[in-house]
């Protein structure tokens, strides 16, 4: 419902921008209203929805760790060390079979567990300035 409301604001605020001639707008009275109103509105949705949903929420860690663990996009790393189609091998075996990219790379005997650990580190690339140690 805020989300609506405040589309049907900005819409109104658009229509009212655009239509003032000159120096003098004669829609800045209903633009003002709807601004206004949208800043209320969107202050009181963000303060309710902190309350009613937000505080309390806690990660499930281990699920987390789980699902960083089984993502392919960790695939991206190992491009350096093993090259672009070994890696679409294990990214491909990985999905199919519904495993890990780590057991998958060592299923296919690219890389042995304390290598993969060596150039994986996904708790590393969350940023742009991330290297890698595939040497």
């Amino acid at each position: 419902m805020v989300a609506t409301q405040e589309m049907g604001n900005h819409t109104t605020i658009s229509i009212a921008g655009a239509n003032g001639r000159f120096k003098l707008n004669v829609f800045k009275p209903v633009l003002i209203k709807n601004l206004l109103q949208s800043i209320r509105l969107l202050g009181d949705g963000f303060r309710s929805f902190e309350t009613n949903c937000v505080v309390g929420i806690e990660a499930n860690k281990a699920r987390i760790e789980q699902l960083l663990n089984k993502s392919l996009m960790l695939a991206t790393i190992l491009n350096g060390r093993l090259g672009y189609d070994n890696v679409a091998k294990c990214a491909k075996k990985a999905h199919k079979e519904g495993t890990t990219l780590k057991e998958a790379t060592l299923l296919l005997g690219l890389l042995d567990g304390a290598e993969f650990d060596k150039i994986v580190h996904p708790e590393l690339m969350l940023g742009p300035n991330y290297k890698s140690k595939s040497g």
